[in-house]
C-alpha cells in the first residue's frame, strides 16, 4: 500500500526522494512494504555494491538485512524527519507513517537511525 498522493522527485542534494501532492496529517500510515530479507553471508556481499545504500539492517539481532520493495529505498534521511519507519519482523514488512502534519509538495524524510528524533550521527557523517 502506498498513498496515492506520493510521488518521487528529483532533489538539489540528495539525487532524489518521496514527496506528497497533498497535506497528509499527524500519525498518518502512508505506505506498507514487503521485504526481503537476506542472510548476514549475504549482507557482507551486498555491502561491496551500490546496494549498500539502500538496505535495512534486519532482525531482532540485526546480522541480517532487507531490500524493501516500494518506495522505501528512495525515502531520504533526516535527523528531523517527518516520518518514521517500523520494521515488522513476523510479516517481513516495513511501515511508514507520519510524525507530524505534511505540507503538499514537501518531501518525506525518514530517520536512518531507526527512531526518528534520534540525532546519533549515522556512517556517512561520522566520516
Amino acid at each position: 500500500m502506498i498513498l496515492p498522493s506520493l510521488y518521487i522527485h528529483s532533489t538539489r542534494l540528495m539525487d532524489r526522494g518521496v514527496f506528497t501532492e497533498k497535506d497528509i496529517e499527524p500519525n498518518r500510515l502512508i505506505e506498507v512494504a514487503p521485504v526481503i530479507v537476506m542472510s548476514a553471508e549475504e549482507k557482507k556481499l551486498l555491502d561491496q555494491t551500490a546496494l549498500h545504500d539502500y538496505i535495512f539492517e534486519w532482525g531482532e539481532d540485526d546480522t541480517q538485512c532487507c531490500m524493501a520493495m516500494g518506495y522505501v529505498p528512495v525515502y531520504n534521511h533526516s535527523y528531523h524527519s517527518n516520518c518514521e519507519y517500523i520494521m515488522d519482523y513476523q510479516n517481513r514488512q516495513i511501515s511508514i507513517k507520519t510524525v507530524r502534519k505534511i505540507n503538499a509538495g514537501e518531501e518525506l524524510f525518514i530517520n536512518y537511525n531507526g527512531d526518528w528524533n534520534d540525532e546519533s550521527p549515522l556512517w556517512f557523517d561520522a566520516q
